[in-house]
């Protein structure tokens, strides 16, 4: 498919061709989900941690005898029923993490971003760099393709200038071609892509790459 690239301020420049193979797929719901899924899942700390009976601080005896005192019988003060007592099946800390197919990850990148371009969320942006790193200049193009909204610039390489320009941008996020985040991609409402990124992406999950058949 052919794509329009535009300028930092907003004008068609040329066209640019993107692979059919990882811009023109056809959407698949489960695997994005499944690929969603599964970063969230990693990004969980699984720190949660509760006290059983067996690890509160307190006394082991009765608080009262079993019996002569007419109330319902009574271990001690660390039982679950009690307050301050121990919990009962509470979270331990976990790992929630686990990994998923790599093609089971390229084909929901791909078909998110084949997503995007055939919503009209994604646009081919020149190659440029925040020489400064001031916020004021990265904020000037970005009003150049339309208002505040979630943004994500998908970069040929890791240019911290950029990066640094973009810290004070809430609403904007950062992506290499080669270090894609599917829940990034597939929550942010505009995607601009650098033209290089889109060929870097074009050779790294198109045909060339000879993964064209895992689709």
């Amino acid at each position: 498919m052919d794509r329009t690239v535009f300028s930092i301020d907003g004008k068609e420049l040329r066209s640019i061709a993107l692979d059919d193979t990882v811009f023109g797929l056809p959407i698949n719901d489960d695997v994005i989900w499944y690929a969603i899924q599964n970063e969230l899942a990693n990004k969980r700390l699984g720190t949660a941690c509760t006290k059983d009976r067996g690890e509160v601080h307190g006394s082991n005896a009765k608080p009262y005898k079993q019996k002569g005192t007419g109330r319902a019988r009574r271990g001690d003060k660390k039982s679950p029923v009690m307050v301050g007592g121990g919990v009962i099946f509470g979270p331990k800390p976990r790992d929630y993490s686990y990994t998923i197919p790599k093609k089971a990850k390229r084909l929901a990148l791909k078909t998110i971003l084949s997503l995007k371009a055939q919503s009209g969320c994604l646009r081919v942006v020149e190659d440029f760099s925040i020489a400064s790193g001031k916020t004021k200049e990265l904020a000037g193009i970005l009003n150049q393709f339309g208002p505040a909204e979630r943004t994500v610039i998908i970069l040929k390489d890791d240019d911290a200038m950029v990066k640094r320009a973009g810290a004070n941008i809430p609403w904007l996020s950062f992506l290499s071609y080669n270090r894609l985040r599917a829940h990034d991609l597939f929550y942010g409402r505009r995607v601009l892509m650098l033209e290089s990124a889109a060929k870097n992406l074009s050779g790294k999950y198109g045909a060339a790459s000879g993964e064209a058949g895992e689709c």
